[in-house]
């Protein structure tokens, strides 16, 4: 047992009972044998033996306490295989105060959750001493060193395929009955500069991994060629004079430019499959126009502040999240929001940088810089959900730990059991090699991040924002959505659904209702404007306008002397709904607001009648039709009126509905249905909803483009479209089928691989050649989600 002290910061201890309910949580973790709080600096001094600190925090958090914690984001240079990502794991999780550690082979980053204040140098110091090479996360590497490092691999090939063709021409030429072979010193200066000049990454990798005490990939390339190089050297060196010797330089040095192939092709996919995060990368303009006192002047985005005015001309990308002050234009976000049309801008609309500014000029207020804005949020999240790692990864991790290890064993069993059976020792080592170069874990490594990295990217071009993996693993799953009503399957705001003219002539009352609500900023009265404008109804200006307190508003127009309001202000006058009664029953059964207009002198009379609803949005009645054909059962959980979900439920042919629900009830309504036996996920608007969407397996925040990461959900729809519902579990199921493939075929390599390496039916080349293969069979099959778009 390993006997340490632990050191962690707690926040919201106010009192000294505080102290000892942090103190007595922690005394009964396994382990504790002492916990000490200081109130005044918010620490816990805790001592102990196997004390993990995750286990700590965990019981810190169950008191109701919080422990404050950081990520920081590291590149990571040198992985190979997902040994390697172990390793670093490992490596990452001994230093003080590293709560977790994820490493991601396709991105090559590490994404660390460290308690307090993340120390970089130290985590880049564990990473070194592991063997690899690490720089802080925000040291982004730049394109052109991303490119020149390609470059390079692509030269390292080129060299490798030119020197090791010669070798293995020879082999080709023996089909026709040609006997090419090369003298063996021509072939000994061929294979010496691919085996220890290309090949001098593979023995500097391999030596590290020794070091740590662990094994990789490059280890098994540096063990299996240089085991056929050393034996070619022993039967040159062997053979009598005058005789032709049997040399294996040719399967080395194929076997070391097939992998290098393999290692840059993958490469190159690997940087396909993070082209989502550079394309939003590349939207932020490095410069900006800002106005002071009416002169422009040019400067760097790193000077704006908030509140300055920034001018946009047409054609320009937005650089600052903002609000419009001056002018009209077009916003193009398809970019950021996956929406295909541009928006109209006027003042009063909010903008988001990055998006594309149309033919107008406008000047716009900053209301968000830096990391603050939209667009890093975004990033952010897809770059948080790339280095995230699905549940599933966990067996692959297990695996891998004792992969190489096994690999050893068994080239080892195979290297015995040919000498036993009395096969020449050549032949014997040369199964034994092939098995090493077979077995290459790199696959195994890149089956479920490649996917993930393919699956967020698409998905974030199509505005949808998957906020981890696991939420992509588990949506893949799902049997029931649920839905909240306002401001997700509706639009929100109320609009004219109905409208009956005592006299028939529609056109007349609403002209009457627009004159006594034209200057009213009530959200009845904008519907009325709204439904007058779509219906090219004229508005005249009305005469001694007053509201009704409670009841709605009068006014006179050319002589009459009118009044719009509810039921209470019919009353009033003297008035009774007549033959108007049946249809106002049936409008107020489906939930629908309803407005009176009278003429209430010299005469009273009723005129007509409107029932006000909040419309559906577009798309809505499709997104449940998408879940429908996918078998998927849709529920409609709201505060509601009974008569107003039903209408929409009926309307949208919605299979349950849930009525008069409270917020805090919301969340029980979804445990039902998960105790029921459903997987579901919550669709909701991120705010009231907040509670439901934790609670349900997957949740699915609707966002408008200016709050993204809503924290309650796994997932979050960049624009108020119902159809990205169907549209972001079709993605996730697409994703989870990619990583089973992967993992499927990764698996399939090696368990059929090693096993005829082993009987002598592969030789090393054609053993490298599959390797390389695994590889880039796995993570192209990853890139076939890039062409994936949401059914229209």
């Amino acid at each position: 047992m390993s006997s340490a002290t632990h050191t962690l910061p707690v926040s919201g201890m106010t009192c000294a009972s505080c102290a000892g309910r942090v103190e007595r949580a922690l005394l009964k973790v396994p382990g504790v044998a002492a916990a000490n709080v200081n109130l005044a600096n918010e620490q816990v001094r805790i001592e102990g033996h196997d004390l993990g600190v995750a286990t700590l925090i965990e019981a810190v958090e169950k008191a109701g306490y919080g422990v404050p914690l950081q990520n920081i984001e590291l590149n990571i240079e040198g992985m190979t295989c997902a040994s390697c990502v172990g390793r670093v794991e490992r490596a990452l999780l001994k230093v003080p105060g590293v709560r977790s550690a994820a490493v991601n082979l396709a991105s090559e980053r590490a994404h660390v959750e460290v308690i307090g204040t993340p120390d970089p140098a130290a985590l880049i110091q564990a990473v070194e001493a592991a063997g690899y090479k690490a720089s802080a996360g925000d040291q982004q590497r730049p394109e052109q060193d991303a490119e020149r490092r390609l470059q390079r691999e692509r030269w390292a090939v080129i060299a490798g395929l030119l020197l090791a063709a010669p070798l293995v021409l020879p082999m080709f030429g023996e089909l026709f009955g040609q006997h090419w072979m090369l003298p063996a010193w021509i072939q000994f200066l061929l294979a010496t500069p691919v085996q220890f000049v290309l090949g001098a990454r593979f023995y500097v990798a391999g030596w590290k991994a020794v070091r740590a005490g662990a094994g990789n990939m490059d280890l098994l390339v540096a063990i299996g060629t240089s085991a056929g190089y050393g034996l070619s050297l022993y039967q040159w060196w062997a053979t009598p004079a005058g005789q032709m010797p049997h040399l294996y330089f040719e399967a080395s040095a194929v076997v070391i430019a097939l992998v290098l192939l393999g290692k840059y092709l993958e490469s190159r996919a690997k940087r396909q499959t993070s082209a989502a995060i550079r394309a939003l990368e590349a939207l932020r303009p490095d410069r900006a126009t800002r106005v002071i006192d009416g002169r422009e002047e040019d400067v760097a985005i790193a000077a704006l502040r908030l509140d300055d005015l920034v001018l946009v001309k047409p054609g320009e990308r937005f650089p600052v999240d903002g609000e419009v002050i001056e002018g009209e234009s077009q916003a193009d976000e398809a970019l950021i929001s996956g929406e295909s049309l541009p928006v109209n801008k006027a003042p009063g609309d909010r903008i988001t940088g990055g998006a594309i500014n149309g033919e107008g000029r406008l000047l716009v207020r900053t209301t968000a810089l830096g990391g603050e804005t939209v667009l890093a949020r975004i990033i952010r999240l897809v770059e948080d959900a790339q280095a995230a790692k699905a549940p599933i990864q966990k067996l692959v991790d297990k695996v891998s730990q004792v992969f190489v290890p096994a690999v050893l064993v068994i080239a080892v069993f195979t290297l015995i059991g040919w000498l036993l059976t009395g096969a020449p020792a050549e032949v014997a080592l040369i199964n034994a090699v092939a098995v090493l170069v077979i077995a290459c874990p790199c696959a195994l490594g890149l089956a479920t991040p490649a996917a993930i990295m393919a699956g967020t990217g698409v998905a974030a071009r199509h505005g949808i924002l998957i906020k981890d993996a696991e939420a992509l693993e588990v949506a893949h799953a799902v049997t029931a959505v649920a839905f909240d009503k306002t401001g997700t399957l509706t639009s929100g705001k109320p609009q004219i659904i109905h409208l009956h003219a005592v006299d028939g002539d529609e056109a007349r009352i609403l002209r009457l209702a627009g004159a006594l609500q034209r200057g009213s900023e009530h959200p009845l009265a904008r519907a009325v404007l709204e439904r007058c404008e779509a219906d090219g109804v004229t508005v005249p200006d009305v005469q001694k306008s007053q509201a009704l307190s409670g009841r709605g508003i009068a006014g006179t127009l050319d002589g009459q002397q009118l009044a719009l309001g509810n039921r209470r202000m019919l009353e009033e006058y003297g008035l009774q709904p007549g033959e108007l009664l049946e249809t106002a029953q049936r409008w107020e059964a489906e939930g629908r607001t309803l407005s009176w207009l009278v003429e209430h002198a010299p005469e009273p009379r009723l005129l007509g009648l409107f029932a006000f609803g909040d419309s559906l949005k577009d798309g809505a009645a499709a997104a449940i039709a998408g879940l429908a054909a996918r078998h998927i059962r849709s529920h409609l959980i709201t505060g509601d009126n009974r008569g107003s979900a039903r209408v929409v439920a009926e309307a949208l042919h919605i299979d349950d509905v849930h009525a008069e629900v409270l917020p805090a009830d919301k969340a029980a309504t979804v445990a039902e249905l998960k105790k029921g036996g459903a997987v579901v996920a919550m669709v909701g608007d991120g705010i009231n909803d907040a509670p439901a969407l934790a609670a349900a397996d997957v949740g699915i925040a609707m966002g408008g483009g200016t709050d993204v990461a809503m924290h309650a959900a796994g997932i979050t729809l960049m624009r108020g479209d119902p159809r990205l519902v169907p549209a972001a579990l079709e993605i996730s199921r697409r994703t989870y089928r990619k990583i089973q493939q992967n993992l499927f075929w990764a698996f399939i390599y090696n368990l059929v691989g090693i096993p005829l390496a082993a009987f002598g039916f592969l030789s090393p080349v054609v053993a490298g050649a599959a390797m390389a293969l695994s590889s880039v069979s796995v993570v192209s099959n990853a890139l076939l989600l890039r062409s994936w778009k949401p059914e229209e």
